[in-house]
């Protein structure tokens, strides 16, 4: 299908035919510049991303996640700005997926932590199991069928401040295993999310939009991300579904 890059209030078509716009699950697009780099995020190094199995808390499916309350203060200190252009991108830029150790690469990893009964071959290949998309509530059992979504796509990261990073750190942000970056949904959502912003598209099932908001508003706090007016505004709307 052709795709689409929207850049707020405009999409501009591309005549590049593309499989996939969502961070597909062999590592294809989530159909994703600020000119200076931004500083380095509290407790991530900008070097090689490190192994982390970093477990989720009960009640939330993503590692690393915030209380409402905090999620608000975040988003409350997070710069608005409207979007830079998306020159000079590639998702090359974001190398990923990461090899982990023991054969197993980034994907691998997360599809093993957000799974169930997950078991793998001799090469860390998710074989069999059980996986819950967050966004649209689907059970599914084969691992083909699961994406491996960036909650901020790399573009979005691109158009928010990444193009000012190296590549070291574009690479631990895109293989970020303890901060909610990483996410195993099904590939039809994680296709029709594409690079788009929470105020462009929101998971179907309004259940997740607390941990969608939480999350998404965690990791361009601890990136050092920027968010435009209408971003903003719709994750303070996702925030408000959290439970008091």
């Amino acid at each position: 299908m052709g795709r689409q890059i929207r850049v707020r209030g405009a999409v501009l078509a591309a005549s590049v035919l593309l499989a996939v716009s969502g961070c597909s699950g062999t590592g294809a697009t989530d159909g994703d510049a600020r000119p200076s780099a931004p500083s380095a995020p509290a407790g991530t190094s900008p070097s090689a991303p490190r192994r982390d199995d970093a477990k989720p808390t009960a009640g939330d499916v993503l590692p690393g996640m915030v209380g409402a309350e905090l999620a608000r203060t975040q988003l409350a200190s997070l710069k608005v700005a409207p979007p830079g252009t998306m020159a000079g991108y590639s998702r090359a830029k974001f190398t990923h997926w990461a090899e982990q150790g023991n054969k197993c690469d980034t994907r691998e990893v997360v599809l093993k932590r957000d799974g169930t009964d997950v078991t793998q071959d001799s090469e860390c290949k998710a074989v069999s199991g059980t996986w819950k998309s967050l966004y649209d509530g689907v059970v599914v059992t084969e691992a083909s069928k699961m994406d491996i979504d960036h909650i901020v796509p790399l573009a979005e990261g691109w158009r928010s401040g990444a193009a000012g990073w190296d590549a070291a750190r574009r690479k631990a942000f895109a293989n970020d295993l303890t901060h909610p970056q990483l996410l195993s949904v099904t590939a039809a959502t994680n296709r029709s999310k594409g690079d788009q912003s929470p105020d462009l598209w929101q998971p179907p099932d309004k259940s997740s939009w607390c941990q969608y908001g939480r999350a998404w508003t965690t990791v361009k706090s601890t990136y050092g991300l920027t968010v435009t007016e209408a971003e903003k505004k719709m994750l303070s709307t996702m925030l408000d579904t959290c439970a008091a």
